[in-house]
């Protein structure tokens, strides 16, 4: 029975990341979720009280993958400049990923205190992965500079997700250079 509840709870959020990704946070609703998972509306309820408890569960769910992604690709450049490059190129590809559709379709929705705290807390796991190199590179406030460095790989996914004019891979340049040379070069 607890495998069964498992396979169900995974279907559910497959189905509510398809439905973001897809259709934006309008899209998900538990009638939606209902239909493309097979079950009926009533036992959606059994899985998750609300559409911010599945947010929340989407975000515990994914976004330590992703962070798991950008901190193997940091552990496989060498130097901190080259870590500072893979931290922003690695953020950059996953914007096409399902998973990272879904949550930004999340985060531009009106969600509770507690869903927006869980997403913040996230974020701030991954700006804490390249504090250290940006010290390594001499930042005299390594944090700050990586809060900061954060905003320009977030603009840069905002501005890939548009569909902008630019080629996916030339936000992904812009974005790296501003990372490594700042806005003079």
């Amino acid at each position: 029975m607890a495998e069964h509840r498992s396979m169900q709870r995974a279907a559910l959020l497959d189905a509510a990341r398809t439905l973001l990704s897809e259709g934006g946070t309008e899209a998900l609703t538990f009638p939606a979720l209902a239909e493309r998972t097979g079950l009926a509306r009533s036992s959606v309820y059994e899985y998750f009280r609300s559409r911010a408890a599945v947010v929340e569960e989407l975000c515990e769910v994914d976004f330590p993958v992703w962070a798991a992604e950008v901190a193997a690709a940091m552990a496989s450049a060498d130097g901190p400049a080259a870590k500072v490059e893979a931290y922003v190129r690695k953020q950059l590809e996953l914007v096409g990923d399902r998973r990272h559709r879904a949550v930004v379709a999340i985060s531009a929705s009106e969600l509770d205190a507690c869903a927006r705290e869980k997403i913040r807390a996230a974020h701030g796991g991954l700006v804490a992965m390249i504090v250290e190199a940006l010290g390594e590179l001499g930042h005299e406030q390594p944090r700050l500079a990586a809060i900061l460095l954060q905003g320009v790989v977030d603009a840069a996914v905002r501005r890939i997700e548009l569909g902008a004019a630019e080629d996916p891979a030339a936000i992904a340049e812009a974005a790296v250079g501003m990372a490594l040379r700042g806005v003079c070069s």
